[in-house]
């Protein structure tokens, strides 16, 4: 009881959530038009559509204006040249009824956003802040409710400098709290650096139980597939086609899934496999919640294949590929991981004739079920591949063990008597190492290879 009242504090709203009111946001975005820092995979009005996708992802949020200005270096303190910076402070000035502005930015520095709120007499929002919204609005387990408020620690503590450098100024140098010897700042600190321990402990706990159900699952032998992809690219969608799971209610959103949700499905040879469904991935993704759902992805790093899924319209698809690729590659997988994942190329039915370019790409359409049994075939053979597990028929005597024992250390999948001779076929999938035993044990058992 007592583990439960401290986890429900953990949980407690956060002070930094814009809250479940309404919002009438001016999107403005950063556009570098030149250097190092100008993406060649993507443009200006693309990033904007995402950063209003993400706006209209959020309950009662409207975009009321989409602002583009050009900048040579967005990381300044008011992020804009002088000229710039004052045509737009003059256009959100006469925006109706505005109430905050989302900086289309991975993050700005807590100062920037105290002299641009000051500039503009609205709230601003970065892409951190936003996104951890969204996130904060879709978690369903504590789990993704502990991750979420983990990734708002380094929020708290820039938030904190600034308000001690205010109170700094009002009151001329920092102050001590009454005989406790600590300033403001350090007791702050320290009930953050508390507050964090507490968090990453829980999540601990809530690892551990993880790894004894993933345990649990290694012993009854049934492959898993890990589904990723770009946020909105249609994953839920594919695992609901591939298992047929009537319960499965794909939204049209981005960050729809926050929570690792697992489905099983059957493969051509009736084997049983576990599809994984995890969170999406996001261009400029800041590092901080990456790491803070970290414990989630791990479970990838324990499936026997990854399928990634691309949404094939998008028109940054190839950008959004990078970036799961990239995140992918920080995640320090096994390279027979890496080196095995099955590219599908989703949402084919909405161009016409299409082809993948890539050589080892699948085509399919998750909603119109195109292309499905091709994708079942190429994850049996990896599957197969990846865990040496074999399809085979043997001949055995109904008189004798072997049925007893192949049910026992292999699948079933299909049993053929032979009632003339007391025999039967029996069709198994079976690994490497109870093949060997097999053959040992029953030396005279005739074996088909499927």
């Amino acid at each position: 009881e007592e583990d439960e009242a401290a986890l429900e504090e953990l949980l407690a709203p956060s002070p930094l959530s814009p809250g479940p009111g309404a919002q009438r946001v001016a999107i403005v975005h950063p556009a570098v038009k030149w250097g190092p820092q100008k993406s060649p995979l993507t443009t200006a009005e693309l990033q904007m559509a995402e950063a209003a996708a993400l706006v209209d992802t959020l309950q009662n949020w409207t975009v009321l204006d989409k602002i583009i200005i050009p900048t040579r270096n967005p990381k300044k303190k008011f992020v804009f040249g002088k000229g710039n910076f004052q045509v737009l402070t003059e256009k959100i000035k006469k925006l109706p009824h505005v109430t905050a502005v989302f900086l289309n930015v991975e993050r700005i520095s807590s100062l920037t956003k105290k002299e641009l709120e000051g500039a503009w007499g609205v709230p601003v929002f970065d892409r951190y802040t936003v996104v951890l919204h969204i996130f904060r609005c879709n978690a369903q387990t504590k789990e993704a409710k502990l991750q979420i408020a983990l990734a708002e620690i380094p929020l708290l503590r820039s938030n904190l400098k600034n308000e001690v450098s205010q109170r700094d100024q009002q009151r001329g140098g920092s102050r001590y709290i009454m005989g406790s010897g600590e300033t403001f700042l350090e007791t702050q600190n320290r009930v953050l650096k508390e507050r964090e321990l507490k968090i990453r402990k829980a999540l601990e706990k809530l690892r551990r139980k993880r790894a004894l159900l993933r345990t649990q699952r290694r012993k009854c032998e049934f492959p898993v597939v890990s589904v990723m992809g770009y946020t909105n690219c249609g994953k839920t969608t594919l695992i609901k086609a591939l298992t047929g799971e009537a319960g499965l209610q794909p939204r049209d959103q981005l960050f729809a899934t926050l929570d690792i949700t697992a489905h099983a499905g059957y493969l051509p040879s009736h084997m049983a496999v576990i599809y994984v469904d995890t969170i999406g991935f996001l261009t400029d993704l800041p590092h901080n919640l990456v790491e803070s759902f970290s414990a989630t992805l791990e479970e990838v790093a324990y499936s026997d294949l990854i399928v990634h899924v691309r949404d094939i319209t998008h028109p940054e698809t190839i950008l959004q590929k990078a970036t799961v690729l990239s995140v992918l590659k920080n995640l320090n997988l096994p390279s027979h991981l890496l080196d095995s994942v099955v590219e599908v190329h989703n949402k084919v039915d909405l161009i016409e004739r299409y082809k993948p370019a890539e050589e080892n790409a699948l085509a399919v359409s998750a909603l119109h079920g195109h292309g499905l049994e091709e994708l079942k075939q190429e994850i049996e053979k990896k599957i197969l591949t990846a865990t040496g597990k074999k399809i085979l028929t043997v001949n055995i005597n109904l008189e004798g063990p072997q049925l007893s024992w192949l049910y026992k250390e292999a699948t079933v999948q299909e049993v053929e008597v032979v009632p003339e001779d007391g025999t039967a076929m029996v069709k198994v999938i079976i690994s490497s190492s109870a093949f060997s035993r097999y053959k040992n044990l029953f030396p005279d058992s005739k074996i088909f290879m499927s």
